[in-house]
């Protein structure tokens, strides 16, 4: 079972990494703006230091897949491969709003990040037996057609609901219990996840860890606007 790994999130305006020790994690944390890869190795190597650990040491390194910030996805899933390949450790990657379900505190999750352009990520998420059971896979969505899940008590986390917090409720209605907009995707609920993963035998190796874009282009032509 793995017992110590590396976890790291670079998909939105945060910048975090998180070292999972046998259960326990400790983390850092920034706001980034387009500095993810100036802060990144610098978390991760006062993680390992503070621990006394080096990569090789490692059991697994994790990643904030996506969706999110096309540039953020490529810098986590590099500097996880880099390392991973360099220790020879199994890598696994985290998908972003399933760590919105896990930070959200929540037994279901209806989660939503900005992806700007009027449009969202979405996901749904609903635990079951300890683990998340997959609702709505991860897809773009405008606000107004989001996937409806399935019952009440459904708890909408992440930036599209401060984005797009009327378009939500209306679409969302009574299926919503409450809505916690501030949460963030994190390393620290990924490091927890990962571990999960890992030890249900999840990982792969460095060369095969892929980015979950979601969207395929980034701006609106001239015309669409």
């Amino acid at each position: 079972m793995v017992v110590k790994l590396l976890a790291l999130d670079t998909s939105g305006e945060q910048c975090s990494a998180a070292l999972w020790l046998d259960g326990k994690a400790a983390w850092r944390d920034a706001p980034a703006g387009r500095r993810h890869s100036q802060l990144l190795l610098p978390m991760v190597d006062a993680l390992l230091r503070g621990a006394g650990l080096r990569p090789g040491d490692l059991d697994g390194i994790a990643f904030g897949s996506g969706p999110g910030s096309f540039t953020g996805l490529r810098i986590a899933c590099g500097v996880a491969q880099g390392l991973a390949f360099g220790a020879g450790i199994p890598v696994l990657g985290v998908p972003t709003l399933m760590a919105l379900a896990e930070a959200s505190g929540a037994v279901r999750a209806l989660c939503c990040v900005d992806a700007r352009m009027g449009e969202i990520y979405h996901a749904a998420y609903e635990r079951r037996d300890g683990q998340w059971a997959t609702v709505s896979e991860p897809a773009l969505y405008r606000p107004q057609m989001v996937p409806l899940p399935d019952g009440a008590g459904w708890v909408g986390v992440g930036s599209g609901f401060a984005a797009h917090r009327d378009a939500l409720g209306e679409r969302c209605g009574a299926r919503l219990e409450r809505v916690d907009a501030a949460v963030v995707p994190h390393a620290r609920e990924m490091a927890r996840l990962a571990a999960a993963g890992f030890a249900r035998g999840l990982g792969t190796v460095a060369d095969d860890a892929l980015p979950l874009y979601v969207r395929d282009k980034v701006a609106l032509r001239s015309d669409e606007r």
